[in-house]
């Protein structure tokens, strides 16, 4: 893969934070123009100086919100405008909240699938004809939810199993159109976000922070959680002519918590 992404443009939603951010350091690493979104302008500065530390061309930040269709083509109108070319479609935005399901309000549902779910379908329809231009390919970030459910999860677990739904039936148009499209599942990985979560099941549960972190690993004899670079590092491979045949997957990337075959 070295040289493989110089002068191809990466757009990466949720790129201020987390694993988003890991993902575009390592594009811009091999050499990427990278447009990173968020709808923090002050993640997306901070982001911004991360990326630029790795090398490669300075990093393109839009500041939008992906729960509307109008910040979905604000994306789309100046990453076309400023390149008129999306080589790669990382979608990596969205922060569902956990809880006890019976004091989950509409709202919470509403939030969680208008970002994660409908921002990706928005991004994705949007970019696609550049990304048919470019012979590109997307990868959809979802979560290790999607095939292990949990009663204290019930948003993340069916917006994810939804997001890799949604993924496979791009695949089949990707066949067509010379788009490879795949979903990743990342498990308990430590950003910001994971200690969120924790927070929120700590509270629904009355467990602690540290008992819950402790059996996010134990419970499925885990040697340890999983780092951003872990996933980044499965993108990147996505999005390389090595992987041209892999299309229409959903990879877990959980050390092995996933237990079921699907």
């Amino acid at each position: 893969m070295p040289g493989e992404f110089v002068n191809k443009v990466a757009v990466i939603t949720g790129g201020s934070r987390g694993i988003g951010r890991e993902i575009a350091v390592e594009f811009a690493r091999a050499g990427a123009q990278t447009v990173i979104v968020s709808s923090s302008a002050a993640n997306l500065a901070v982001s911004a100086k991360t990326i630029a530390a790795a090398g490669g061309p300075a990093p393109v930040a839009i500041a939008a919100d992906l729960r509307k269709l109008e910040g979905c083509r604000q994306v789309f109108d100046e990453v076309k405008a400023k390149f008129n070319r999306c080589d790669i479609l990382v979608c990596s935005a969205g922060a569902t909240r956990a809880g006890n399901f019976v004091d989950l309000p509409d709202e919470a549902w509403l939030d969680g699938y208008a970002l994660k779910l409908f921002g990706c379908v928005r991004v994705c329809r949007l970019f696609w004809p550049l990304l048919k231009a470019a012979q590109g390919f997307v990868v959809n970030i979802g979560g290790g939810a999607a095939r292990s459910p949990g009663a204290d999860f019930a948003i993340g677990a069916s917006v994810n199993a939804a997001m890799g739904s949604f993924s496979k039936a791009l695949s089949q148009l990707g066949k067509r159109d010379g788009v490879n499209v795949n979903i990743i599942h990342p498990g308990a990985t430590e950003t910001e976000r994971f200690y969120q979560l924790i927070e929120q099941r700590s509270a629904a549960s009355g467990k602690s922070v540290e008992q819950l972190k402790q059996e996010a690993t134990a419970k499925d004899g885990l040697r340890r959680l999983g780092k951003v670079e872990d996933v980044a590092a499965l993108v990147l491979f996505l999005c390389s002519e090595k992987a041209r045949h892999i299309q229409g997957t959903a990879i877990a990337v959980d050390g092995g918590a996933t237990v079921g075959y699907y």
